[in-house]
This record gives C-alpha cells, sequence and structure tokens, in this order.
C-alpha cells in the first residue's frame, strides 16, 4: 500500500505526507485515534525494519509515548513532528503562532478579511507568506503557490477550495483544539438564530460576554459528555477573541455553533 510504503523513505515528500494522513485518519474527523492510531504506530515500525532503518528519536518517543496507549489522539500537526518531511512547513504553525486557541481563532479573524466565514486562496496565501516570513523563511511565489495548494488539499474536507474554520482548526495542537468539542453540538440555522435572539437578551445584534457565558452554560449543561463546564472560561475567551471589540455578531459566533 502507498502510504505504507511511504512510511520506509528517508524523507517524505508533502505530497506522501498527505496521502499517509488521509489514509489513517479512515473516518475523517480530522485527528488519529484509537485503532487508526494503534494501526499508525504498527506499521511505522515494520516499514522501518523493513527499510532496515532505526527510528529517529522523535519516532521513538512518538511509539514510547503512544503504542500502548487506548486513548491517545493527536492532529496532522503532532503527525508532522514525527515524520521526516523533505519540507516541514506545518511545523512553522505551532512554532510560530497557533500556539493556543485564541491565538487561533485571532489570527482566523486577521485573514479572513471579508467576514465571510472562509479563507480563500489569496487569503491562504497571505497567512502562509506572513508565517514563513516570522520563521525567517524566505521563498518565492511559485513556492508560496505550491505550499497553499498542499494546505488546500490537506485541510480542504468538503473540496471547495477554500477553508472553513474547522477545518483550519487542523493545525492546531488537539488538545488546544476546542473546536472539536463543540462539533457534536452544533445546530441547525433555525435553531442557532432562535438561541442568538434567546441570548442577545437587550436585542441589540450582538451578544457580548456576559450574555455569552449564559448560553455557554447553558450548553455545557445539556451536553455533559461533550463540553465540561470547568472549561467554561477557556471557551468563552476562545470564542470572543473572534469578536469585535467585545461584539460577537451573529456571523462569528455561526463559526462555532452553527453546522451551515
Amino acid at each position: 500500500m502507498a502510504a505504507e510504503t511511504h512510511l520506509q523513505g528517508v524523507e517524505i515528500s508533502a505530497a506522501q505526507f498527505f496521502d499517509i494522513w488521509h489514509h489513517y485518519d479512515s473516518d475523517g474527523n480530522g485527528y488519529l485515534d484509537g485503532k487508526e492510531l494503534q494501526n499508525f504506530v504498527q506499521e511505522l515500525q515494520q516499514a522501518r525494519k523493513k527499510a532496515g532503518l532505526e527510528l529517529t528519536p522523535e519516532m521513538k518517543a512518538f511509539v514510547d509515548q503512544y503504542g500502548k496507549s487506548t486513548d491517545g489522539k493527536i492532529g496532522i500537526v503532532e503527525l508532522a513532528q514525527v515524520l521526516p518531511t523533505e519540507e516541514n512547513f506545518l511545523l512553522f504553525f505551532r512554532c510560530q503562532q497557533l500556539k493556543s486557541s485564541e491565538d487561533f481563532m485571532q489570527t482566523w479573524r486577521k485573514y479572513d478579511t471579508d467576514h465571510s466565514g472562509f479563507i480563500e486562496t489569496e487569503e491562504l496565501k497571505s497567512f502562509l507568506k506572513d508565517l514563513l516570513q516570522k520563521a525567517n523563511k524566505q521563498i518565492d511565489d511559485s513556492k508560496l503557490t505550491e505550499y497553499t495548494q498542499i494546505m488546500l488539499r490537506m485541510f480542504d474536507a468538503n473540496n471547495d477550495g477554500k477553508l472553513e474554520l474547522t477545518e483550519m482548526a487542523s493545525l492546531l495542537p488537539v488538545q488546544e483544539n476546542f473546536l472539536l468539542q463543540f462539533k457534536c453540538v452544533k445546530m441547525c440555522r433555525k435553531e442557532f438564530n432562535k438561541a442568538f435572539e434567546l441570548y442577545d437578551q437587550d436585542g441589540n445584534g450582538y451578544i457580548d460576554e456576559n450574555e455569552l457565558d449564559a448560553l455557554l452554560k447553558d450548553l455545557c449543561e445539556k451536553n455533559k459528555k461533550e463540553l465540561d463546564i470547568n472549561n467554561l472560561a477557556t471557551y468563552k475567551k476562545n470564542i470572543m477573541a473572534l469578536s469585535d471589540g467585545g461584539k460577537l455578531y451573529r456571523t462569528e459566533l455561526a463559526l462555532v455553533l452553527c453546522v451551515e
């Protein structure tokens, strides 16, 4: 199988990395866990042995951490730290500015310049250019276009040529990706609009921090399996990072709570 063969390589191309990720993320939920993660750990060891290659220190630490764990979970950036990728620009995201959900939400707001709820190709190119410059890595425009296309291939789950908030959030370390928890509690448009109007208590067209606090408390109470009320302050801080000077408008809140 191609993905298993790629694991035998001394250095893996970005395209091969893409193939490996999609092979092992068999349910397409944006992370490897359970049997997916166990299969990857097992086949990584087998592939390296077959190729006559030792595990790198990063691989060995990874195997030690996840080899016998049944509750582990990793995202695409964690995987990029393990595999010897020739152009591992994915690691710049963690190293530079996407260290927390709050950082990520602020970055999203900056680059979704037209507030469409998507980062489109040109916006994504600007995002990558700035990020690579912060990492002191100079690349020409053709390489930047190539990286942009790789990003779209990796994260554009519905193949519409643009990245949604939840797709872009795959750049976060899994433990920081609070959007994964909200994935299970999203509402249809009609239900979301009803909730927004209910919690916009003064009817001014936006939700402030206190109103968001009330909304999130109720969501946590109704969805105890998915949301932890002890993380309420973190949820609120991350979502308010999308706000306009403390004003969280319908379109911004919909990015987190509406399925459509």
